[in-house]
């Protein structure tokens, strides 16, 4: 039987493929190319279970279209299909793109949709419980990151262009979806900061307090 939280509301992982090379990359000066791989393997595995830990309905989303998956994603795919979870493929040509065609699709089936990252293992079920009760009162709710960004984003209604004019990857981003948002008629709540992993301190960071997860070498 599913319980109120998984009628109520997605939440929907975003990662992209593990490719040594395009993952990771501000790791790779400490932990090398593969290194970096890795860790984004693990990082991804880290957050799928962290909100396969709440009572959601939990989705998986990919960066692409590929032919075929690569070999180092299988230890995600596994881990995904072990707990019976469905995937897609991310819509758009930028991140706020993308972000909004997943909200209005999960919109279109949950009366609450999020959205959290594959490198922000710091956000548990406890935060997206958090999140879920943000959007009782509020429209969108963010979760910001140490850096300017954030690590989650919720809503309960979308309207296009939500997202659009937002500096992405810098430490604008935050704000400029603030400002995005307040521009079109739309309530936020933001959350607690959280942190995620993007720097090789990140990383050491997530090593000491997530002991469980193996570190490449």
């Amino acid at each position: 039987m599913q319980t109120r939280s998984a009628n109520l509301a997605v939440v929907m992982q975003f990662a992209k493929w593990p490719e040594a090379g395009r993952v990771k990359t501000r790791l790779m000066p400490e932990l090398g190319e593969q290194g970096a791989l890795e860790a984004h393997i693990i990082l991804s595995l880290a957050v799928l279970n962290q909100l396969s830990a709440s009572d959601c309905e939990v989705r998986f989303f990919w960066d692409r279209d590929l032919p075929a998956a690569p070999l180092a994603a299988s230890p995600i795919i596994e881990r995904i299909e072990a707990l019976g979870l469905k995937q897609g493929i991310q819509r758009g040509k930028v991140l706020g793109e993308r972000m909004e065609t997943a909200l209005a699709q999960g919109l279109a089936e949950f009366p609450k949709a999020l959205i959290v990252g594959s490198d922000c293992p710091s956000v548990d079920a406890g935060y997206v419980h958090q999140a879920l009760e943000a959007l009782d009162r509020a429209d969108v709710v963010l979760g910001p990151s140490d850096d300017g960004g954030y690590v989650l984003i919720g809503a309960r209604t979308h309207l296009a262009g939500m997202l659009a004019d937002v500096s992405w990857g810098t430490d604008r981003a935050l704000a400029d979806t603030l400002r995005r948002l307040e521009a079109v008629g739309l309530s936020c709540e933001q959350l607690p900061p959280r942190w995620d992993v993007d720097e090789p301190g990140d990383w050491q960071r997530f090593t000491r307090e997530f002991p469980a997860y193996r570190s490449p070498a």
